[in-house]
């Protein structure tokens, strides 16, 4: 696989976690500063996830993202 399409499934995987993590987060969270915390690492998240399943769309058209056999 390209190194290029291993960085987006990189980052797939790490928005993933930003997701789990804030949830995690916000479920223990005592004070509203966290929650603020979490609901910013939440949206970054969804923000980088739609860009990074864009460019995977992208690169899916062009011919550049071949799927493991």
């Amino acid at each position: 696989m390209r190194p290029c399409n291993l960085h987006i499934i990189n980052t797939l995987k790490l928005v993933d976690k930003m997701i789990c993590l804030a949830d995690r987060g916000d479920a223990d969270r005592e004070d509203n500063g966290c929650g603020i915390l979490y609901g910013v690492l939440r949206d970054s998240a969804y923000k980088l996830k739609k860009l990074a399943e864009e460019e995977k769309l992208n690169h899916v058209r062009k011919g550049l993202w071949q799927e493991k056999k």
